[in-house]
């Protein structure tokens, strides 16, 4: 029996010397994407299975399958390649493409004309879908009533507001106060910060159309006016700042990832037809003035004309 000396720079049961410290991933300052791929996968609300979101190019999100077809198993239309993380409907010049789970979700009705190959996959995921069921891992949703334009009371609470930023109005799923910063962390867990900070410039609730691009698609309202809190005033790094939904300490850090998709949703007049609101919300009940919260939009004072 021969010893085996312990080889250099290691204790004598073969462990390290020195621990290696682990580098901590950070993103590109150039990078298209930060987000990372821990906040992509998901499931579809609607059959329970795996989607893998991405942003297109005009900062739009999009559900994919999460495993790549053949070009030839997939029609032109429903093709969709990956670059930077960004998701492109142009080809890459490869074999293989990403197609949207929109057009392979067993539970919504297809206009497109599918492949044999598509065929068959959508036939497994309404399986599956059928199997979360009957396990109870997953509960399809309830269908949504049917809506029609409200008129809100003055001191209502308005929980999906309109913003308007970046000459674009939309619509955020969450209220002002509680929409949550998407950045990483140092340890490695989402921002629990809201973008919206009381030491930052405020926007102000204003009473705008709600369709100044078309008369033809006007709503039926009282007025045509409805309830927006408005950014354009601000300047253009405090709207991007906004628009990218991260707080006043990760606007600037831009090697920090993002641990989830921005919920901002483009705002259209006749989709969203049931948002609409047109009262502004109450001002706070001791009447001061705070980030966020309601003001009246501020009118110039003329003098009185002498007579």
């Amino acid at each position: 029996m021969h010893p085996h000396p312990p080889t250099v720079a290691r204790h004598w049961d073969g462990s390290p010397l020195a621990t290696r410290r682990h580098r901590s991933l950070r993103v590109s300052a150039t990078s298209p994407s930060r987000l990372l791929r821990t906040g992509q996968h998901s499931r579809c609300h609607t059959c329970g299975n795996r989607i893998e979101w991405y942003q297109r190019n005009n900062h739009r999100p999009i559900a994919l399958h999460p495993t790549e077809f053949a070009n030839t198993d997939v029609p032109d239309s429903c093709r969709w390649h990956l670059s930077g993380g960004i998701a492109y409907r142009h080809s890459d010049h490869s074999a293989w493409c990403r197609t949207p789970h929109a057009i392979l979700c067993p539970r919504r009705t297809i206009t497109t004309r599918l492949t044999p190959h598509l065929q068959n996959v959508r036939r497994q995921l309404a399986v599956r879908t059928r199997t979360l069921i009957d396990t109870g891992l997953f509960t399809p949703p309830a269908p949504a009533p049917t809506l029609t334009p409200r008129e809100t009371a003055p001191d209502s609470h308005i929980t999906r507001p309109v913003v308007q930023l970046l000459y674009t109005r939309y619509l955020a799923d969450h209220p002002l106060h509680t929409i949550r910063c998407v950045a990483q962390t140092r340890t490695r867990h989402r921002c629990p910060h809201p973008i919206l900070d009381p030491t930052a410039p405020a926007g102000a609730w204003t009473l705008l159309p709600a369709n100044p691009r078309s008369t033809r698609r006007q709503l039926a309202l009282a007025d045509g006016l409805m309830a927006i809190y408005d950014l354009s005033h601000l300047p253009y790094i405090e709207q991007l700042r906004w628009r990218t939904q991260r707080c006043p300490a990760h606007a600037t850090a831009h090697s920090a990832a993002d641990l989830a998709l921005t919920t901002w949703q483009v705002f259209d007049p006749l989709l969203h037809h049931h948002l609409i609101h047109t009262h502004l919300p109450a001002p706070p009940p001791s009447g001061r003035r705070t980030a966020g919260e309601c003001r009246e939009p501020s009118r110039p004072s003329w003098p009185a004309r002498p007579r």
